[in-house]
């Protein structure tokens, strides 16, 4: 874990904590199957993640994969997204949480690495299908 959470992060958490988003009661930095997830809402089984630049794809896949076989939802969203439509990554996950989209854009691009995993399908046990 970390002892000091970036500034997106933070800014992030500030909106998130003491349930200020629509009573959704989330913690940060939460260990989940030996992974630390920055934010975490329980009772939804909602990971958010909050991702930079220097992030690998194809690692972040193989942990949200985990994740989901683990139950979870994870919705990553870009520190350039916090810094610059706070209001839509807000409102994204208030729409994840209700169990609206699959996906998610925001700031009118390309979702592949801003998104929400699902759980895989239990009985075929493979995301997507």
């Amino acid at each position: 874990m970390r002892a000091e959470p970036t500034p997106f992060e933070d800014r992030l958490w500030q909106h998130l904590r003491g349930s200020r988003l629509n009573d959704l009661k989330f913690s940060r930095q939460i260990a989940i199957g030996g992974f630390i997830c920055d934010f975490v809402c329980r009772n939804l089984r909602l990971v958010i993640e909050v991702d930079g630049d220097t992030h690998d794809a194809a690692r972040d896949a193989d942990r949200d994969h985990a994740l989901g076989r683990m139950g979870y939802r994870v919705l990553r969203v870009r520190n350039e997204d916090v810094a610059g439509n706070l209001d839509g990554v807000l409102r994204a996950i208030v729409e994840v949480a209700a169990g609206r989209p699959t996906k998610v854009e925001l700031l009118g691009r390309d979702t592949r690495s801003s998104g929400v995993t699902h759980p895989p399908t239990p009985s075929l046990g493979r995301e997507g299908e």
